[in-house]
């Protein structure tokens, strides 16, 4: 008789699919939401001249602004009411997350299980607010400092407006990844970040293409872009699938006149266990000058500002060096939040697994912690290479065409856009998987009540 993996192997195709109407529920709700905020990057703020700031953006979309519409979704370009996107989100969830790790209270939060998080998360909230109004109005200011007279009634009425809605946008859909983490398929945060990056890319390809096509770019880079993308998806598909499996022994014990136990399992960690987190994070802290411009202007702005800025530009040694720098911190920093050694030794302990060869509790934790700092020291240089190799290209320090190539070409881009389509297919095939054993469990049970 097959076993039952056996039968969720032979099983598991496109007819248990059609059959998981949950999932199919549930994949359904993720689309209509996204389609949602895709609707809403294309609702203009109000009180905007359209074509002024078209001409405007044509400018600012050079250099930082480049970056920030990518992760907008098109929605800087079109200044629309979803124009800060999540960021404000991320921004808070960064701060949060440092704040936890040095203030005893919020330590303590953490540690008291799902009620302690449910009170952080509203933090977050709290904090998201805030960043939200004070990035709005830095957008509002610079929207009114633009030489191209952007905004048809500059004034506080303006201002006030932007701020609500902009931050209002923030608000609307940071609750709108929240409703797609419970409700829909995959992580709803990093599926918004996706998708916005997923509309832009047609639109970067065809260009890229036809810059070829006009001889901006050569014919073997274009082969070589192409070469380089394909390789680069492979690379992380290949690191972010790796894991290195701690043997986990679980002692013989004697139950009546049987023995039971003895079995090995594996304790798998990833290569990469912070995911995609550190550069979307790193990416989201470098966003930050482009605010402090806006809030006191590109003319009126402090020389420490306007150096920050000019320094942390696309393209320059320290915006290269500090992405690197954050990129690296935030994959340990991340890493030991979402990895507790000492927790996972005094688990396998509690239920009689060791590793062999290392006693088990403390020297466990040890051991544990030790393979983890070398895999995450991999990991973190794996993320620092597929993000700024093409950042490099891009600033025309390896080939002179590399500043034509798009942002949406760029490693954090395709990182983003590859990562989260595993992690979502993974999520589904486990749906998958659920569906198939509890088809089995009712078959199981007809076939008992038959006998």
């Amino acid at each position: 008789m097959a076993s039952a993996a056996e039968q969720l192997q032979q099983n598991f195709n496109l007819s248990s699919f059609a059959k998981a109407t949950e999932l199919k529920q549930r994949i359904w709700f993720t689309l209509g939401a996204l389609v949602v905020y895709r609707i809403g990057t294309y609702i203009p703020l109000p009180g905007i001249d359209a074509d002024a700031y078209a001409q405007t953006f044509k400018n600012f979309s050079v250099g930082i602004g480049g970056m920030i519409n990518m992760f907008s979704g098109g929605a800087i370009e079109n200044m629309a009411i979803f124009a800060l996107n999540i960021m404000p989100y991320i921004s808070a969830s960064i701060i949060m997350q440092l704040m936890t790790a040095v203030i005893p209270h919020l330590e303590q939060l953490k540690k008291e299980g799902e009620q302690g998080r449910k009170t952080i998360n509203q933090y977050t909230r709290y904090g998201t607010v805030v960043l939200a109004l004070i990035q709005a109005f830095g957008i509002a200011i610079s929207l009114e400092n633009s030489t191209s007279n952007v905004v048809i009634d500059p004034g506080w009425t303006f201002r006030i407006t932007s701020m609500i809605i902009l931050a209002s946008g923030t608000v609307f859909l940071m609750w709108l990844g929240e409703q797609i983490t419970a409700r829909g398929v995959g992580n709803g945060i990093s599926l918004i970040i996706f998708s916005g990056i997923v509309a832009g890319m047609p639109a970067a390809l065809a260009s890229t293409f036809e810059l070829g096509r006009q001889g901006q770019i050569p014919a073997l880079g274009m082969i070589g872009v192409i070469i380089g993308v394909v390789f680069l998806i492979a690379f992380i598909v290949y690191i972010e699938r790796s894991q290195r499996r701690l043997i986990i022994q679980y002692p013989k014990r004697q139950q009546g006149n049987k023995m039971m136990g003895g079995d090995k399992s594996h304790l798998p960690l990833k290569l990469n266990t912070a995911g995609v987190i550190p550069p979307i994070f790193a990416s989201s802290l470098l966003l930050l000058p482009a605010t402090l411009v806006g809030i006191f202007g590109t003319t009126d702005a402090p020389g420490w500002v306007t150096l920050i800025t000019t320094t942390l530009g696309p393209g320059q040694p320290g915006y290269m060096l500090f992405y690197a720098a954050m990129i690296i911190f935030f994959c340990f920093f991340y890493t030991a939040i979402v990895f507790n050694p000492a927790d996972t030794a005094d688990n396998l302990k509690k239920y009689g697994g060791f590793i062999p060869g290392i006693r088990p509790g403390e020297r466990t934790a040890e051991y544990i912690d030790f393979v983890l700092t070398r895999l995450t020291v991999i990991g973190a240089a794996y993320l620092t290479f597929v993000c700024l190799i093409p950042e490099l290209i891009r600033s025309g320090a390896i080939v002179s065409w590399g500043s034509s190539i798009p942002f949406y070409i760029g490693g954090t881009s395709i990182l983003i856009v590859v990562t989260v389509t595993m992690d979502t297919v993974a999520q589904v095939q486990s749906h998958l998987l659920a569906h198939q054993y509890e088809g089995l469990i009712k078959k199981s049970k007809l076939r008992g009540s038959r006998r």
